[in-house]
């Protein structure tokens, strides 16, 4: 943390300046030294939104509760010692995946069944962000049930690639996908299973991180393996971020899961040297993957290996199937089926029929 007054940075732009492409730390200490309000920074960026609606990112907003804590978070900063620490994401916006809890939001996870359903508080990762001074200006569209690679459900729609609308955004975590890649946030909340961060991440050109399982208290959310198997954390399952600037992550996650730098230490001090760096050949299901791809791959490899890292080309044709593995596993952590799952977080007219696929969704009315 920093105090309001100190580490003044003049390379950082003042207001009238956009903020829509700055990494969140390089917000929060603009709008800490002064250089930038958090009313102009929020603003801007649900802006954004409110021109998109096409993109289909939001589930339901707070934009007017979000600037008023915007003008309270200018307020502290104008108030504040010199010597007073202020918190480290203090009046920076982000977005949540609306299958994790946020206080008086919706929280269906894309569940017809659920309609109306809000939480009374916050899921704990986002009470240790909104500690952190962070401001949450929307609750973000997902899969039904979170339980697909493009983000569609009967409660909210479809959510766009902010690329081309003619694409999805991936899935589960679409929404978050879809407004970090259009500008709208600096960072979002995800939840990811089976690729739920990763995917939208990939597809919408930003950056996500998986954190390891039980590192951020994953419960809450809805589906939670964790919590109906009555375990501590499991080792599928956790929420995480995704964000505009890849050196947002790191300490995006320290936030969320309450740990110091001793913890999880600077990814530059990771040394690499005779480490394994697998390169998968053969592994695509229906076709090769574009030049452009393979070429992006490389050089992060070249990195790698510049970095001491040990390169090997292995042949893994079984990652072909490797949705049919993950399926298994899921059943598996789940202890039961993907209908079942709908009848435990639903109260859907389908239960106990046969066969399962009647039941895999909540009822259109």
């Amino acid at each position: 943390m920093q105090s309001s007054r100190e580490h003044r940075d003049d390379s950082i732009p003042a207001d009238g300046d956009t903020a829509t492409t700055e990494s969140a730390f390089h917000l929060a200490q603009a709008i800490r030294s002064g250089r930038r309000t958090s009313r102009r920074v929020v603003d801007e960026h649900i802006e954004i939104l409110r021109r998109r609606p096409e993109l289909g990112a939001v589930a339901q907003d707070r934009f007017a509760t979000a600037l008023a804590e915007a003008d309270a978070a200018d307020r502290a900063i104008t108030a504040a010692a010199e010597d007073q620490t202020l918190p480290p994401l203090l009046g920076v916006p982000f977005t949540v995946k609306e299958s994790i809890p946020v206080a008086d939001m919706p929280y269906t996870g894309g569940l017809v069944s659920r309609r109306g359903v809000r939480s009374e508080s916050d899921a704990v990762a986002v009470a240790r962000l909104r500690a952190a001074g962070a401001i949450v200006i929307a609750v973000t569209n997902t899969a039904e049930l979170c339980l697909g690679i493009e983000s569609y459900n009967a409660v909210y729609g479809r959510t766009t690639n902010p690329y081309d609308r003619a694409r999805v955004a991936g899935g589960s975590s679409g929404g978050e996908g879809a407004a970090v890649g259009a500008g709208a946030v600096p960072f979002g909340v995800g939840a990811d299973t089976g690729g739920s961060i990763r995917i939208p991440a990939f597809f919408c050109g930003v950056f996500g991180h998986k954190p390891t399982p039980g590192l951020v208290p994953s419960t809450e959310q809805i589906p939670s393996l964790t919590a109906y198997s009555g375990a501590e954390s499991d080792a599928m399952e956790t929420i995480g971020p995704l964000a505009r600037r890849a050196a947002d992550l790191m300490p995006l996650v320290r936030i969320m899961a309450d740990v110091d730098n001793a913890v999880l230490p600077d990814p530059a001090s990771v040394d690499l040297d005779g480490r394994p760096v697998v390169v998968p050949d053969g592994s695509t299901y229906l076709r090769p993957i574009s030049a452009e791809l393979a070429a992006a791959r490389d050089r992060a490899v070249q990195v790698l290996a510049d970095a001491g890292g040990e390169v090997r080309h292995v042949p893994l044709p079984g990652l072909r199937r490797a949705a049919q593995f993950y399926l298994f596993e899921l059943r598996r952590h789940a202890g039961t089926s993907v209908g079942e799952l709908f009848d435990l977080f639903a109260e859907s007219p389908y239960r106990g029929r046969r066969p399962a696929w009647t039941r895999a969704h909540s009822p259109p009315n």
